[in-house]
């Protein structure tokens, strides 16, 4: 398959270049497109057949349900059984923006994008290149992030081709994303509302407007079965081993630099993700810094992007420094700790 790549800035959309990718996902194409979270692998909601080749291209089960997006708080009507008053609030609150909402699902939402629950995820990105795509595709658009499976999410163009060239009819360059994690995922089809997926809405933020609302065992239990789209399987994981080191920034450091000294020396290529902060602490290996912890967006913002040089670097495992769980740090570590596969050493 033939993929054009066309560059939209977001400060100044030509509207002829996505009425040409809106037309993509009228007729059962794919487009990806950038969103202010990661970039989106976007088709057709309500065509079943447009949302299999979703999974084909990303090489993804078709039992991990896939988020719907849309632009006007109109759109959402037809795809839910109803909404919650906490939903208004929510909305109000944080949309458009990085909040992803589980909700009863309407006959119209088909069984493939819900894996055959009975709820239905929904967000409107606040990304203008994102919104006209949606508005002048005229349908909710399905997308993950549009990255093959198990490999860290695309936050810049060069990702999605990377990943998905001959793959997809269309690649949107939108630049870089803002925030560089996913979206927050809420459910609020329950009794309690609970955060499935933490994300660029913080738990926090959230408790702000929902005092109640509490986080799912998965997020930080990883024998708990994830419930959430993009969280059930292997993910966001680099070529080569990983293992993320918690607890006092100095003797993370100090570790580090002791097993890296030995790894080196063994003959591996160690690649090591610093802070600005710690930075300076390194003298051996490949270091990359993700960004300060004293401003940790930058390290969500950075994260996948690291991942990914750390695969071009070829090397043969990742020492990686972790960061504090509150705040924005919940979502920087749920996304690490599964690169990680799991492989935590708590100092």
């Amino acid at each position: 398959m033939d993929t054009k790549i066309i560059k939209i800035d977001e400060k100044s959309i030509d509207k002829n270049l996505i009425n040409e990718a809106a037309n993509i996902i009228r007729t059962g194409g794919i487009v990806a497109f950038p969103t202010e979270t990661v970039y989106g692998l976007g088709a057709n909601g309500l065509d079943e057949e447009a949302v299999k080749n979703i999974y084909k291209a990303k090489g993804r089960p078709s039992d991990n349900p896939l988020i719907l997006h849309i632009s006007t708080i109109n759109d959402l009507y037809p795809l839910v059984e109803e909404i919650p008053s906490l939903a208004n609030v929510c909305m109000d609150r944080f949309w458009p923006g990085p909040l992803t909402i589980i909700f009863k699902k309407s006959r119209v939402v088909p069984n493939i994008i819900t894996a055959g629950l009975d709820t239905v995820a929904i967000r409107m990105p606040d990304n203008k290149i994102a919104k006209e795509l949606i508005s002048q595709s005229g349908v909710p658009i399905a997308a993950p992030s549009a990255n093959l499976s198990g490999k860290p999410s695309p936050t810049r163009g060069i990702h999605v081709i990377q990943d998905m060239m001959g793959k997809i009819e269309m690649i949107i360059d939108g630049g870089d994303t803002g925030v560089g994690l996913e979206s927050t995922v809420l459910d609020l089809s329950t009794e309690i509302p609970t955060i499935l997926r933490p994300g660029g809405i913080t738990l926090e933020e959230l408790r702000e407007v929902i005092p109640n609302v509490i986080q799912d065992r998965s997020i930080t239990n990883k024998e708990e079965t994830p419930k959430s789209p993009g969280q059930k399987y292997r993910h966001y994981a680099p070529n080569a081993e990983m293992i993320l080191y918690t607890g006092d920034v100095e003797k993370i450091v100090e570790e580090i630099r002791r097993t890296s000294k030995k790894l080196i020396n063994d003959g591996k290529i160690v690649g090591i993700m610093a802070t600005e902060e710690t930075k300076d602490n390194y003298i051996e290996g490949n270091i990359l810094v993700s960004g300060s912890r004293l401003k940790r967006e930058t390290i969500a913002h950075d994260l996948f992007d690291i991942l990914r040089c750390f695969d071009e670097l070829n090397v043969d495992i990742i020492l990686a420094e972790g960061v504090s769980f509150d705040n924005i740090g919940m979502a920087i570590m749920n996304r690490m700790v599964k690169a990680a596969s799991g492989k935590v050493i708590k100092l």
